[in-house]
């Protein structure tokens, strides 16, 4: 038997050549479904205690739960690195499985692009108030009672987060002819910048006639856009978030919506997925996809295959390519 394990929860559905042809060097181990219960018995048992490194993603959170205290505590002291697929991983206790001495990758890069179509999508989207007219036409209704939209052109995109998938954004809104503002941690150099304004939260809040989201969340960011800061923004003011649903707090933004407040909203992204927000759903003002940001074939195989060279990454080199900002020295 092979001294060291890699252990699979979920599946790989573009890149399993790749994941198989780690054979050679690990042995591979698997947990394509299961309850948490299944898994922490299986920890237990010993049957993981060879895995230095698991490879999991969002979407194997279904089957495991959440990795928090009780699940880590429960993994062996073997692992060292978890290889995660998804550019977001607040499914992950960041300071849970730091303290256990266990690093931790995601995958950003390969999301930037599919990602920031998705905005530009829901971004247009909202600013026409496509909902009616999709919906009406489907009905039989033509045009049902559909409304003037606006134009991007000329309008001012404020940005929170202007990491890869920001600065995608920024780009692709370029071609509409908007003015490009942001809000950061830390201003960016010149070159990032490509001439975005940088300003601070406040006035991000104040003056972006579309204000996207494209930050990670996290317990200092989560509701970081409620009633005191929508109250802030324009009248009419556009929102787009193809981030994390709890970036927002969604009872604020429906209250927001029904009296004005926001003109309209594009969403990709909700706080309790998959259920949603009733007054979303009812509202003829939000444009609403479920989660489809990174769903292209492309970037779900360009994901799978960042993921396994971090994990051949680990396991050669003792280091990680694309190691998660909190755990970086």
């Amino acid at each position: 038997m092979r001294s060291q394990a890699a252990l699979l929860i979920g599946e790989i559905t573009h890149a399993r050549p790749e994941w198989e042809q780690l054979s050679s060097r690990l042995t591979l181990k698997e947990f394509p479904f299961g309850t948490r219960e299944e898994f922490l018995r299986n920890c237990k048992n010993g049957d993981y205690d060879d895995v230095v490194v698991i490879y999991r993603s969002n979407t194997s959170t279904k089957y495991t739960g959440r990795f928090d205290k009780e699940l880590v505590s429960a993994l062996p002291k073997s692992v060292k690195y978890i290889v995660h697929n998804g550019a977001g991983y607040d499914n992950i206790d960041v300071a849970v499985v730091t303290e256990a001495g266990i690093a931790v990758s995601s995958t950003p890069v390969a999301v930037n692009n599919a990602t920031a179509d998705v905005g530009i999508f829901l971004m247009i989207g909202a600013l026409r108030q496509a909902h009616v007219p999709i919906t009406s036409i489907r009905a039989g209704q033509w045009a049902g009672k559909s409304k003037l939209g606006h134009d991007p052109k000329g309008k001012v995109l404020g940005i929170l987060g202007m990491g890869g998938i920001g600065r995608e954004m920024a780009h692709r809104a370029k071609g509409f002819g908007m003015t490009i503002q942001y809000h950061n941690r830390s201003r960016l150099s010149p070159e990032l910048e490509e001439g975005a304004k940088y300003v601070s939260f406040e006035e991000l809040l104040a003056s972006s006639d579309v204000f996207s989201l494209n930050l990670a969340l996290n317990p200092s960011t989560r509701h970081i856009i409620g009633a005191k800061e929508l109250a802030k923004m324009k009248d009419g003011v556009v929102i787009v978030n193809t981030a994390r649903g709890a970036l927002i707090d969604e009872k604020a933004l429906v209250a927001a919506i029904e009296s004005g407040k926001v003109g309209s909203a594009g969403l990709d992204v909700y706080e309790n997925e998959p259920q949603v927000e009733e007054g979303l759903l009812k509202s003829d003002k939000v444009f609403l996809l479920p989660h489809i940001g990174t769903m292209t074939f492309e970037t779900q195989k360009e994901m799978e295959l960042l993921v396994l060279e971090n994990l051949r990454s680990a396991v050669e080199k003792g280091e990680l390519v694309t190691q998660i900002p909190e755990q970086k020295k």
